[in-house]
């Protein structure tokens, strides 16, 4: 949360969940669109991405990671 003379002027919203898109697009394209969509709001994003093939992350290097039902 940000104050200023006394005034909250911007706050912070932390999102938990999936977003379901084409299976042709790529991560870049993902990233790109939904940065855009962050960046024409006026609003910023500080985090990462993780993408999910058939319930696993993916790794950088594109091989499969950790299941994302591991506890």
């Amino acid at each position: 949360m940000i104050i200023l003379e006394g005034m909250i002027v911007r706050k912070e919203m932390k999102i938990n969940g999936c977003i379901e898109v084409p299976s042709d697009m790529t991560m870049d394209e993902f990233t790109d669109a939904f940065l855009e969509l962050i960046e024409s709001k006026g609003w910023y994003f500080g985090g990462g991405f993780l993408q999910i093939v058939d319930g696993y992350y993916i790794n950088p290097d594109g091989t499969k990671g950790e299941s994302v039902l591991k506890d």
